[in-house]
């Protein structure tokens, strides 16, 4: 299991665990009694990628986590919580979400279960939606999948905007979005707008042209759908490369329908993610090993369209890093659960249940290019997930089950 490039802006989490002589403001909360914490550091623990410790204990104090060790070790503070024999994986990290929507497909994705195949058009049901709602409409329905993931364990999420398709829709999109994440992606470029139908070089100048102008000042990221029914290589590249010179960083929905430049055009750019990666050639799995790209996959998608699962044990044995994300989206994975999603890469995709733990959290945190989440070591954001459950094993083992029962995001607990 590869850990993943270290290339955030933000300080690396401290390696080597604090000791209970360290000073700890007796202020701090200590989560003690943890059966088992995933840490994701192998320097510590049991020395396996997940830094597994075991009888843990867990220091937060402000935002960060400042102390970690053996519960018996654990310094005196105020505040203490006993997780009583219960285990503590770090929140999830849904670096692959849109959330900027209106209205669902719920005729489609019956006609789809009833036989009908799934294809990037329907994208189009949602944009004329999305452009009618107003924006107390969409925003109400961010905070609503928000609320119902982080009752699931996520704390960390990027979402895209990508169904308004004009200059004013996308822009909107990007502005609601920045109100609730810092991991805001424009994908201007999710299908040709429907104004544009016959004119795609039209659009594409429209996406690396105004609405780029209008949409970079509220993003971090820029995305675009190269497929079949969206865009070619030569376009994704353009878009992508426009949007690297106004300072947005790529990422790429690659590979999802069909064999396709997705991906290798996703190393070639440095793009921080590739996502889906279904249909993968030998050259792409080289490509993906050899680069900082990370492999994102979807599992969400390929259950709700009857697809072919992508291949996470190729990716695994070849080197790859290897992310796990919901794609919560109203038309191919309308789901908001990663716990769900680590249990179809465990049942699906050939992952074992500690790659797919460690590929929902420190794995979506490399897809994002952070080291700051996604791991629970002194120095990194304190956001915590308890399990219901003695071991993270139980995430696949027991499918559907609702396991989170308590959630810490920056040091506080929500849940």
């Amino acid at each position: 299991m590869n850990s993943g490039p270290d290339t955030t802006n933000n300080p690396p989490a401290t390696a080597a665990p604090a000791t209970a002589n360290s000073a700890v403001a007796a202020t701090a909360t200590v989560i003690t009694n943890i059966a088992s914490l995933v840490t994701n550091d192998p320097s510590l623990g049991d020395g396996s990628p997940l830094g597994l410790i075991r009888d843990a204990a867990v220091v937060i104090d402000g935002d960060r986590v400042v102390w970690i060790g053996e519960s018996s070790k654990a310094p005196a503070t105020d505040n203490r919580v006993d997780a009583d024999g219960r285990a503590v994986v770090p929140g999830f990290v849904d670096s692959h979400s849109h959330l900027v929507f209106a209205g669902d497909r719920t005729a489609e994705f019956n006609a789809r279960m009833s036989g009908q195949p799934y294809a990037a058009g329907g994208i189009r049901t949602t944009v004329a939606a999305t452009r009618a709602a107003t924006d107390e409409a969409l925003e109400a329905n961010v905070t609503r999948y928000l609320r119902e993931a982080l009752r699931q364990g996520t704390t960390t999420f990027e979402t895209k905007s990508g169904y308004g398709l004009t200059v004013e829709d996308e822009a909107r999109a990007l502005r609601i979005a920045a109100r609730h994440t810092d991991e805001v992606t424009y994908l201007g470029a999710h299908i040709v707008s429907p104004d544009f139908a016959d004119d795609p070089a039209s659009y594409v100048a429209l996406v690396t042209g105004e609405m780029l102008d209008a949409c970079a000042p509220h993003a971090r990221w820029i995305d675009v759908f190269c497929e079949k029914g969206a865009f070619d290589g030569d376009q994704a590249r353009a878009i992508l490369t426009a949007g690297k010179a106004r300072g947005l960083h790529p990422r790429i929905h690659a590979n999802q329908l069909s064999y396709g430049p997705g991906v290798q055009l996703a190393v070639e750019l440095d793009a921080a993610s590739a996502d889906h990666c279904t249909h993968l050639t030998q050259a792409d799995v080289d490509a993906l090993a050899a680069g900082r790209t990370v492999a994102t996959l979807l599992p969400g998608a390929e259950f709700s369209t009857r697809a072919e699962w992508p291949d996470a044990r190729r990716l695994l044995d070849a080197g790859v890093t290897v992310a796990l994300s919901t794609d919560c989206n109203p038309g191919s994975s309308f789901t908001s659960s990663m716990p769900f999603c680590i249990a179809l890469a465990v049942r699906d995709m050939g992952m074992t249940p500690d790659e797919a733990v460690w590929s929902a959290t420190a794995g979506g945190a490399a897809a994002l290019r952070r080291t700051d989440i996604g791991r629970l070591t002194p120095g990194a954001r304190a956001d915590l997930t308890l399990l219901e459950a003695p071991s993270h094993v139980h995430l696949a083992y027991r499918p559907g089950v609702p396991l989170v029962t308590a959630v810490w995001q920056r040091g506080e607990r929500v849940l």
